[in-house]
């Protein structure tokens, strides 16, 4: 495009040309650094686009998202047609990226015992005045991928399908599993039908080449563990 283009309203634009349709039409990935920054700010100046400030900010940065990242709210409104609330948009959008740069060093935890299993159930379990379910999904080295509720019931039971533990699994890729329920009146011994669900989902496991790590039952601030007592 053109200097002159450039300086038109983004609405003025081609429509191919357009930042947001060009992201809708051909990906976000499709976009550059100035017209995705374009896509936050929203507008530009009556002298030139959204785009065409972006690309200005970003030259006096080295066309470097690290040093933009660098940028304080006041270094940003020096620039003419970014205010406050457009400059702490960008510095948001920095503070996200720098953060999933985070996120990204992070290894989610691994699952080394029933111990493990619930200290990361309890916060989910220990309050609770109903039975709840949920099933932990692993990878083949027992880190966590996500866990899921599974089944969510009365003061002392709760019904748990296992084509739903499995669907699950497969779902997240997962190869290794671990389920674990509460029991509100903090008595730790197993019913008869978590018996009977833990064997029924072990053998499913066994089936679809899944390994069961452990059934865990979390009563107040104990627990009883399917695999501790050897019946996994």
């Amino acid at each position: 495009m053109d200097a002159v283009g450039q300086k038109r309203s983004i609405k003025e634009w081609p429509i191919d040309e357009r930042p947001r349709e060009k992201a809708i039409k051909n990906g976000i990935s499709s976009l550059s650094k100035s017209e995705l920054l374009a896509i936050l700010i929203g507008s530009g100046t009556p002298d030139e686009s959204a785009v065409e400030l972006m690309r200005k900010v970003l030259a006096s940065c080295g066309d470097s998202i690290a040093e933009l990242s660098r940028q304080t709210v006041d270094d940003l409104c020096r620039f003419k047609g970014i205010g406050p609330a457009k400059a702490i948009t960008i510095v948001a959008a920095c503070e996200l990226w720098k953060r999933r740069a985070g996120d990204e060093h992070r290894e989610p935890p691994q699952i080394k015992s029933s111990q493990d299993l619930f200290n990361y159930f309890y916060p989910l379990l220990c309050d609770l005045n109903i039975e709840q379910c949920y099933v932990l999904l692993l990878n083949n080295m027992n880190r966590v991928i996500d866990h899921a509720l599974i089944g969510s019931g009365g003061l002392t039971a709760t019904m748990v399908d296992i084509r739903l533990v499995l669907r699950e699994a497969i779902i997240k890729r997962a190869t290794a599993i671990a389920l674990c329920h509460n029991h509100p009146s903090g008595n730790m011994k197993p019913s008869r039908d978590d018996d009977k669900l833990t064997r029924n989902l072990a053998e499913a496991c066994r089936v679809m080449n899944i390994r069961l790590l452990d059934h865990i039952i979390v009563a107040g601030n104990r627990y009883y563990s399917y695999s501790e007592e050897a019946l996994i």
